[in-house]
Parts: C-alpha cells; structure tokens; sequence
C-alpha cells in the first residue's frame, strides 16, 4: 500500500503538471526528429547516387577484363591457332587426347591449342567462324551415370539453356565412355547432337571410345580417319612433319628457396599445412585415417575398411556420393627410375610452357622436385600410351629397339597389335619398358613432360552423414596381381591406402581428399521398398544406404522392405562370413540373399 495515493486531490494536480510537461516535451522532441529525418533523407539520396556511379564504372571495367581473359576466340586470335580441341575430363584421359590433337594439328600446317570449357565463355562458339579456316573439337568423358564431368558441367549446362545460331562453326567430337555403363557415351552422343541441332556443322563422324575394352586404339582408329576427313574439308595437305615437339622447357634451380617448392599440394602452395575451405579437386582436405581395419581373414584377397575424420572441415557429403583420394607412388619405383635413368631425384626443377600465351603454364605444380613429381604428380604404374612410346623412340640408341617403339605407335595393324601384346595385355609400365629396352634412356625432363598426371581414385561412401557426420568410409581391395613377365604389380591407391594406419612412428597418417556429389540416390520416400544388387565391393554404397534406412526408422519412420543381394568368390572361407557379418550388423530390416555370384 506504500504506492497509494491517499490524497486523491493532491494526486490529481501532480498528473495534470505530469501531462502538461509530457506534451510540451513532445512538440520539442517533434521538431528535432523532423529536422533529422530531413537531413539524414537529403544526405541519404545524393550519397547512394554517388555511390551507385562509383560502383557501377567498377563492375564495367572489371567484366570486360574478365570477358577478355575468358575469351578463347581472342586468344586464338592472338596466337595465331585455328583449331580448339576442348575436353571434359575426370580422370585425365580426355585432356591427355585433346592435347595430342592440338599437337597434331602442326603436321596438317594448322595451329592447336587444348582447352578447359571451365575456363572460357563458351557462348563464343558463335564467334569462332571469324577466324578462317577454324575448328573446335570436343573430348568429352562421360561420368557416372551419364553425367558430365565436373569441369564440363558449365558447358553442359549452357548446351541445355542455350538459344544461339552456330551456324558456320565447324565441329567434331570423341568421346570416352565405358560399355558396362547404362549410358554409354551420353555426353559426347549429346555435345554431338546439341551442337547439330544448333546450326553447327559436323566434319567428321562421332568417335565413341570404349574404355571397356582398348580406349587407346579406338582414339586412334578415330584420330587417323578424322584427320583426312579435316584436310579434305579445309583444302589442306599433311606436311609430312613427325619431329617431335616440346611444349615445356627444363629449368633447373639450384639456389631455390625450400620454402617456395611445391611437396605434393595440388593447387596452393604449403595447402597442406593450413587448410582453408572450402575443399575441392583443387584444394583437397587432409583427412586424418582413424580406423584401418582387413574385414576378411582368410583368401588371397585384402578386403580393407577405412575412416577419414573429416571434423572441422565443413565437408557434406549424402550416401552414394564419391570420396576422391590423392594417392602416392610407391618410393621403390620412384627410386628405381632415378637409377634407370641415371639423376638425382632431389634436384628442384620446373617446366615452363613454351607457348607463353597458355593458361597451363606448367604439366604440374612447380617448382618441385623430380622425386615429388614423380610421386605425387605422375603415373609411372599404368602402360604408356602410344604417343608416349612415340616421343621416347628417338632416344633409343639401337636401331631395332627404335624400329620396335615406333611400330608400336603407329596406327598400322602389326603395330597396333604388338602394343596390345607387349604393353598392354603384358601391362609394361615405364618402369618395366626402361628395364626390358636398355637402350632407351630418355632425359627425365622430356619423360615427365610425356608422362599423363596421377589422377584421384574415386571411391563409393561405404557411410551415412546421418549416422557418421564427422567421417567418410570406404570398403575396397587392396589391387595385386602377377604379369604376363613375371613382375608384381600392385594397385596405386588400394596399396597406398592399406599402409595408413592412425598412427605411424607417432604421428597421424591423414589422406588427401574431397567429396564428388553424385545422381545415385535412396527414394525420396522412406516406404519405398528397395533391392540391392552389390557382389564383392559393390556393396560399398549400399552400407550408407542401410545405414540411412535404420536411422530413419529410429527416427520413427516408417521404412519399407530393404533387400540386399551380395556375393563372394569362395562360400567357405573366412572372407564370405567376416563381410556377411559385416554387412548385417547394419541391417535392421531386410533379406539376405547369399551365392548369387558364388
């Protein structure tokens, strides 16, 4: 009651003061804020007007710098080319045949150059008819489940959306895909057909290369018709050249700051030891290996399961997306081709494009060292390709051992044959071709100038970021097989991957890497029963898909019938129960159906 006011006249007056106060404050305060309003709306107007001028003179200059830089018909222009050869490329066989066109086209008196469709404006297309005598091929890899590759996804895109007139664009394509897939070369059947449909003009039949059965010989069997039907469109005659041609220069560095040497990174330098996201092909994530376990006991096989901890780094990935792994050549052949070839691999050296107008200013990061690139940067375990064998024949010293290497480059049956047999099917790698030709010792500048770029492996996410957030799975077998010569070969990354255990001589092993999405996906709907089909590793993806079913039936969810049918080589060996094992620890609801493929 101490707040009540007794005398209720007495009150009335102290409101009545309270109220005449209040309004006379009121019309004050009135008048300041209008006048404030005033001048912050007069100072508002003329300053953004003045600040859209300014912003808007920036943006124009700052995009036609970029659609200079970005224009590969003003490049052309400048360097005298008239042939585009344009790949879409996942795993680097695209861009290795796009750069052996652009290089053939010397021997036709043409000019080539190879290009990444990421990096250019390829509305120009509709351009390039203003330099006479042009061309534009296209290499494009088909991925997945008949999905572009990343770099050609742009492009892809653009083809879908676009309403131009190509009308007087001269045009060819070869693709690169593989039969056991259900799309078949979709990507480069439709660059074909959607370059068509807009106006452009095909000069030579579609090539569709098979990577199930010999890529390399259907490249070429391609390659030596496609280049006649060129001569006999533009009114040109092949000049008869076949001397080999750098595209890099050696340079050697022996006062070089360590600091500024490239060690394995794929893009930035010292990326590895400050990781920034966002993480990419570009700009891998070094995930910390946290459990490296053999699934099976018994067999000839090694069935290895592996976790990436992937904490911190901001990495989303679903199930049936792909984890890409950076991989490293084993030491002893990296060693080995140093004492072939007679160098000290701790030398830092760099190789500078010759053609300075390019945008690939080197094959690899550099500098670097012969022993990083040949580690990290380089294939040195799959066979040559036959430009390779080509290039290398000069620098063998007996004259039938040359004779050898250049009949198995050429496009001749014999010859195409003999490579077959003697590299391929006997799966020679450089190392092995050095060994069984002793005559042939090449520069290693020139062999790693040749030598196609170590490629990530793509592995399906055996996890589900419903269930494992903070880390990436995989389930796959270790690659070891005997060769028709009697050597051991061994799978690049399954072998590099089985030495990573979480901690070697103390330290953390970690495993550069980067999630690719991908179009294999559980039904949107929950009810939807689901059959799955995966013998040996094939069950890789369907783990994270079981294990998406159980955590949304915890959840609460209802999920339909999830069936899994799964096989082994040998029924009765630890193998067969250790992964069936494996396999229903995860199922919660579902058939199992054994044998199918025993």
């Amino acid at each position: 009651m101490a707040d009540t006011c007794v005398n209720q006249d007495g009150c009335h007056s102290e409101e009545e003061s309270s109220v005449a106060e209040e309004t006379m404050f009121s019309m004050a305060d009135m008048f300041l804020l209008s006048l404030i309003v005033g001048l912050l709306t007069y100072w508002f107007f003329f300053r953004k007007k003045k600040e859209e001028t300014i912003e808007f003179k920036v943006q124009t200059t700052v995009a036609s710098s970029s659609s200079r830089e970005s224009s590969f018909v003003e490049k052309m222009k400048k360097t005298g080319k008239n042939i585009v050869v344009f790949y879409g490329s996942q795993t680097g066989t695209g861009e290795e045949f796009a750069n052996r066109l652009a290089k053939d086209a010397h021997r036709y008196g043409m000019r080539g150059m190879s290009a990444d469709p990421e990096e250019f404006e390829m509305v120009d297309l509709g351009r390039l008819k203003d330099i006479e005598n042009s061309l534009a091929v296209f290499c494009m890899a088909t991925y997945g489940e008949g999905d572009p590759t990343d770099n050609a996804q742009d492009f892809y895109d653009w083809l879908q959306e676009a309403d131009v007139d190509l009308s007087g664009l001269n045009f060819a394509v070869f693709g690169l895909g593989n039969k056991t897939y259900e799309h078949f070369n979709a990507m480069g059947k439709y660059v074909d057909k959607r370059l068509e449909e807009l106006g452009a003009e095909r000069i030579f039949e579609l090539g569709m290369g098979d990577d199930d059965g010999n890529l390399e010989e259907d490249f070429i069997t391609w390659r030596e018709q496609f280049w006649p039907a060129v001569c006999e469109h533009f009114g040109v005659e092949a000049t008869g050249e076949e001397s080999s041609i750098r595209q890099y220069e050696l340079v050697v560095h022996t006062d070089e700051n360590m600091n500024k040497v490239y060690t394995g990174e794929m893009g930035r330098l010292k990326s590895y030891e400050i990781q920034k996201p966002p993480f990419d092909a570009k700009n891998p994530f070094l995930g910390n290996v946290t459990v490296n376990r053999k699934l099976n006991q018994g067999g000839e096989r090694h069935l290895m399961h592996l976790e990436l901890d992937i904490t911190g780094s901001k990495i989303r990935y679903e199930s049936g997306d792909h984890v890409a792994v950076y991989p490293a050549n084993e030491s002893s052949i990296v060693n080995k081709l140093g004492e072939l070839l007679g160098v000290d691999l701790d030398t830092v050296i760099s190789l500078n494009n010759l053609d300075e107008e390019s945008n690939k200013k080197h094959p690899f990061p550099c500098p670097t060292t012969y022993r990083t690139a040949l580690t990290y940067y380089l294939d040195v375990t799959n066979p040559p390709r036959t430009n390779v064998l080509y290039e290398l024949a000069q620098y063998a010293t007996d004259p039938k051992e040359q004779e050898t290497l250049r009949k198995m480059a050429s496009s001749s049956s014999d010859g195409k044959a003999l490579y077959l047999n003697w590299v391929l099917e006997a799966r020679r790698n450089i190392v092995a071709i050095l060994e069984d030709i002793p005559s042939l010792r090449p520069p290693l500048d020139h062999l790693c100038e040749l030598l196609p770029r170590l490629q990530a492996r793509y592995y399906s996410i055996a996890s589900s970021s419903k269930v494992h957030s903070n880390s990436i799975h995989i389930c796959a077998v270790v690659v070891e097989y005997e060769t028709k010569t009697g050597r051991f070969n061994k799978g690049v990354a399954t072998n590099w991957l089985r030495n990573k255990q979480p901690t070697d001589n103390g330290h953390k092993s970690s495993v550069p890497m980067y999630v690719r999405k991908s179009q294999f996906r559980l039904p949107f709907k929950p009810t939807t029963p689901v059959i799955m089909i995966g013998p040996g590793t094939g069950i890789a993806p369907f783990v994270g898909f079981i294990q998406e079913r159980e955590w949304l039936k915890q959840q609460g969810k209802e999920v339909g019938e999830t069936v899994l049918y799964y096989g082994c080589r040998h029924e009765h060996e630890d193998y067969h129960s250790q992964a069936v094992d494996y396999i229903k620890k995860l199922m919660t609801k579902g058939r199992y159906s054994q044998d199918v493929w025993s």
